[in-house]
């Protein structure tokens, strides 16, 4: 069985911790790297090559969603889920914009994380089940 490579960038060491802990339990999945802000996201992208970055929409040096524009413009096949705690519709709509495949809200992602990974791997979408329908077509416009 060939593994999903994953990047984890969130300025949270805790959270990285957690997300690492928990995708270690699955056999398809393999955390590669991990990054505390959005310019170490992008040149490990650059570098490591991941199948899907896991990544925080708030960060220091380097916001996710600038990390997202510049991870699509450098390594277009490395797939982006977007992390946050806010279930706001800009950010969610900024980040289809951007380029992101799936959009997570941290407090349910826990639940859903491999599901996530795995349908963004084949080129689908994948959204927290709080995200509302609309903004699933924000990647198509």
């Amino acid at each position: 069985m060939k593994r999903i490579s994953i990047l984890l960038a969130d300025d949270n060491q805790l959270v990285r911790r957690e997300y690492r802990k928990l995708l270690k339990r699955e056999a398809d999945l393999e955390v590669v790297g991990e990054a505390k802000n959005g310019q170490l996201a992008v040149a490990l992208v650059k570098k490591l090559r991941p199948a899907v970055v896991l990544m925080d929409v708030a960060m220091p040096l380097m916001n996710g969603l600038e990390a997202l524009r510049q991870i699509r413009k450098a390594v277009p096949a490395s797939k982006v889920i977007m992390l946050s705690t806010y279930n706001d519709e800009v950010y969610i709509a900024e980040a289809m914009k951007a380029g992101a495949m799936g959009y997570l809200i941290k407090y349910t992602a826990a639940n859903c994380v491999g599901e996530a990974i795995r349908a963004v791997n084949a080129g689908r979408t994948f959204f927290s089940p709080s995200v509302p329908k609309h903004l699933h077509q924000s990647k198509k416009k």
